[in-house]
C-alpha cells in the first residue's frame, strides 16, 4: 500500500538512502531534505501523509519543537521519528510532542515501512520493548542516570568497537584497514556503519560522542 511520505533529516545522505529505498518499494517521496532549521515548514507547506523525521539527540531539550508545530498546524500529518538507541524518557518526549511512532536508525526498511503504514492508521508505531521500557522508566525513575555509554556500546559489534577506537585515535581509512587487516571497502563499510548506529554523521562526531559518554573506556581500549 503506497504512502505519501517525507524523509527529513540534518544527515543528507542517511535522508537521500532511506528516500530511495522507499521509493523502489511503491511508496511516494515527496522530499529528502536536510535542513538545519525549518524541518516544520517545509514539512506543513507539503503536508505529507507521514514524515519521517531524524534526530540524533532524541533526549535533547527541543528537539521534538518541530513535531509540535506540524501537530499543531496539520493534525493530519502522522509523524514518526527516527533516532539512535533512546532513553526511555527520549521516547515518552517524542510522544508527548505528537509523534505517532519512533523507530531506530538502524531498523531494517522492512520495519521503517511497517512503522510508517501502522502511523497512517492512527497507530502507535514503536517496538513493543522500547514502549514498555518508557512506561516503566517514567513511572519508576531510575535511581541513577541512562548510561547512554553501554546503551551505545551494547549497539556494536566487537569488530565495530575496535572500528570505533581506531577512528577515535585519528586514523583514516587506510590506516583502519591495514590495522585490522581488511580491505579498505569493508573498512569504509564498518565506518559507515558505526555512524549510522551511533545516529552521527561524521568521524569528528563518532569520536565526540564516545569520548563524552564514556563509550571508549568501557570498549576497554577496543577489541581484539
Amino acid at each position: 500500500m503506497s504512502v505519501r511520505l517525507m524523509v527529513v533529516d540534518d544527515h543528507r545522505l542517511l535522508a537521500e538512502a532511506l528516500a530511495s529505498a522507499l521509493k523502489l518499494r511503491g511508496h511516494r517521496v515527496l522530499a529528502a531534505a536536510a535542513p538545519s532549521g525549518g524541518a516544520a515548514e517545509l514539512v506543513i507547506s507539503r503536508a505529507p501523509e507521514v514524515c519521517l523525521l531524524g534526530t540524533a539527540t532524541p533526549a535533547e531539550p527541543g528537539v521534538f519543537d518541530p513535531v509540535v508545530r506540524i501537530k499543531r498546524e496539520k493534525p493530519q500529518i502522522a509523524v514518526v521519528v527516527l533516532g539512535p538507541v533512546p532513553s526511555p524518557r527520549g521516547i515518552a518526549s517524542a510522544f508527548a510532542a505528537g509523534a505517532s511512532g519512533y523507530v531506530r536508525h538502524d531498523e531494517r526498511i522492512e520495519g521503517v515501512e511497517r512503522a510508517m503504514v501502522k502511523a497512517r492508521a492512527g497507530e502507535a508505531a514503536v517496538a513493543p520493548q522500547l514502549l514498555t521500557q518508557s512506561f516503566a522508566e517514567l513511572l519508576n525513575p531510575a535511581a541513577e542516570p541512562d548510561d547512554e555509554g553501554a546503551r551505545l556500546l551494547q549497539m556494536l559489534t566487537p569488530r565495530e568497537v575496535e572500528v570505533l577506537v581506531r577512528v577515535a585515535e585519528g586514523e583514516d581509512t587506510r590506516l583502519i584497514a591495514a590495522g585490522m587487516g581488511i580491505a579498505p571497502s569493508t573498512a569504509r563499510t564498518h565506518v559507515q556503519r558505526v555512524l549510522m548506529k551511533l545516529g552521527v554523521g561524521s568521524r569528528l562526531e563518532a569520536a565526540a560522542l564516545a569520548a563524552r559518554t564514556g563509550l571508549l573506556d568501557r570498549a576497554g581500549g577496543g577489541a581484539p
